[in-house]
């Protein structure tokens, strides 16, 4: 039980920090957060790769709710968008909280 627990702790961290980074990308650069790779030069293509690494989750789940074309929003896309992102936003909370540990005992 506590391993689960521990899991869901992970993907809210993975997702409380990618819709943190999405609004602050927004603020700052004035754009709507999107999948992007492709930039002007190569720092704005690393850039992009970045945001959309960390961004993935929370761009993700806002996609999954994006309206079909009959104007009603399909389960299959909502659930398929809610997989990948809790899965995506583990991997990076993984990341950040196995960051904070080391940096934690680092300076112990």
């Amino acid at each position: 039980m506590s391993e689960l627990v521990l899991a869901f702790f992970i993907i809210g961290v993975g997702l409380c920090s990618a819709g943190m980074l999405t609004h602050l990308y927004q603020g700052f650069s004035r754009q709507t957060a999107g999948m992007r790779v492709a930039g002007a030069t190569a720092t704005r293509s690393f850039l992009n790769i970045v945001i959309t690494f960390f961004c993935g989750p929370y761009i993700m789940l806002r996609l999954g709710w994006q309206s079909g074309e009959a104007g009603e929003i399909p389960v299959v896309n909502v659930l398929l968008a809610a997989f990948i992102a809790f899965a995506w936003s583990f991997v990076s909370g993984l990341m950040i909280l196995g960051t904070y540990v080391a940096v934690l005992r680092a300076m112990m």
